[in-house]
């Protein structure tokens, strides 16, 4: 397995962007398909410190930082908007970044999409990856496109960034799969209140957590977690997202008040998935939510997927074979951090189904940020 060969990335997502950026930046020929014609869908995206410290590494920051809004603080509510206290974050990345930064998923997504083309990845949309065999040569790749056309080539290594219900992850053998933790989310995007600078957080009233983050100078996106539970249309969606907004104070009534279109509302369930074991079979290896996924109670997924990336192109790139020991030393290194905050994103979850009063939130939270804070 040689660095001269091609690296096929499955996923053009936060994780496989940053892993192309990488594999690219350090002369290895990379190819990332991706099965949408047009990613980066849904509303905002918070991330913590960590995220950022891995986006400088992958060369975005400076662009990062233009599209969205960084704080260090984090209030805590009454569901009618009365200010408990005020936490003052952990800045997980370092002391030169912000704890907390708030943007929209699409704009972060434009930007690592931008520099995956500028760096010289061969990128192709509409394109279904599909792994076939694999022997000491490579890896046979089936590749559809949704123009009809098939062809099959053949990889040094496929990188699986196909996210948490993982085609690729299944097809290669790893019999892991996500399971609900029994909570999901509403989110929605909307017009920045004056006076609203950091994220709010409700506890109590018709969602577990009502809550809000800045992701630009006059934008939003406001999130209600609740129980599971579709609805038939987008507009019963939205009546029901503004019935549930409308229970809350503060800053809630001016947020209640712009949402006026269904497309704005995103709906997701949590789940919860660390991959046991060896993260790659043979010549494919997982990155991102195919990997693990867990609640964004910690705002920690993209985060992990990130680092993902800045270990796995630092392995690869410090190597001169690519191998088994190489790829086990991979997961050996992710796994433990990764199972860190997939419990404690889902503990934190529980306690709010449970209804526990006296749960020690702030000590659970101190210590895996302590465990983010340190190098990947």
């Amino acid at each position: 397995m040689r660095q001269s060969a091609t690296v096929l990335v499955v996923g053009g997502g936060i994780s496989g962007s940053a892993t192309a950026v990488l594999l690219r930046r350090a002369g290895i020929d990379v190819e990332l398909v991706e099965a949408r014609r047009a990613t980066g869908a849904g509303s905002g995206i918070t991330l913590q410190g960590n995220a950022l410290r891995a986006l400088r590494e992958v060369g975005v920051w400076d662009e990062v930082l233009a599209s969205g809004c960084g704080f260090d603080t984090t209030g805590i509510t009454t569901p009618d908007g009365t200010v408990l206290f005020e936490e003052q974050s952990v800045r997980a990345g370092g002391d030169d970044l912000p704890a907390t930064f708030g943007t929209e998923r699409p704009r972060l997504q434009r930007v690592l999409a931008d520099a995956v083309r500028a760096g010289g990845v061969r990128v192709r949309e509409g394109v279904r990856a599909q792994v076939l065999d694999q022997d000491d040569d490579g890896v046979l790749v089936r590749l559809e496109g949704d123009d009809g056309t098939v062809e099959e080539r053949t990889y040094a290594l496929v990188v699986a960034a196909d996210g948490v219900g993982s085609r690729t992850r299944a097809a290669v053998g790893i019999p892991d799969s996500p399971t609900p933790t029994g909570m999901a989310v509403w989110r929605a995007v909307a017009p920045r209140p004056d006076g609203l600078d950091r994220t709010d957080l409700a506890y109590g009233g018709p969602a577990y957590i009502a809550g809000y983050c800045p992701t630009g100078e006059s934008s939003i996106y406001a999130y209600l977690v609740t129980d599971p539970g579709t609805l038939p249309s987008p507009e019963a969606a939205l009546a029901h997202v503004r019935g549930l907004a409308g229970a809350y104070g503060g800053h809630w009534p001016a947020i209640t008040a712009t949402l006026t279109d269904p497309s704005a509302v995103n709906y997701s369930e949590f789940s919860r998935l660390v991959v046991d074991g060896a993260w790659h079979r043979g010549r494919v290896v997982l990155v991102g939510d195919a990997a693990h996924c867990c609640p964004p109670t910690l705002a920690q997924g993209a985060a992990m997927g990130l680092e993902d990336a800045t270990v796995l192109a630092e392995l690869l790139t410090g190597a001169d074979t690519w191998d088994d020991a190489l790829l086990d030393a991979y997961a050996a290194r992710r796994t433990p951090r990764a199972r860190t905050v997939v419990d404690a994103s889902v503990q934190l979850g529980q306690w709010l189904l449970d209804g526990v009063r006296d749960a020690d939130v702030p000590g659970l939270m101190a210590r895996t940020m302590a465990t983010v804070r340190a190098l990947p």
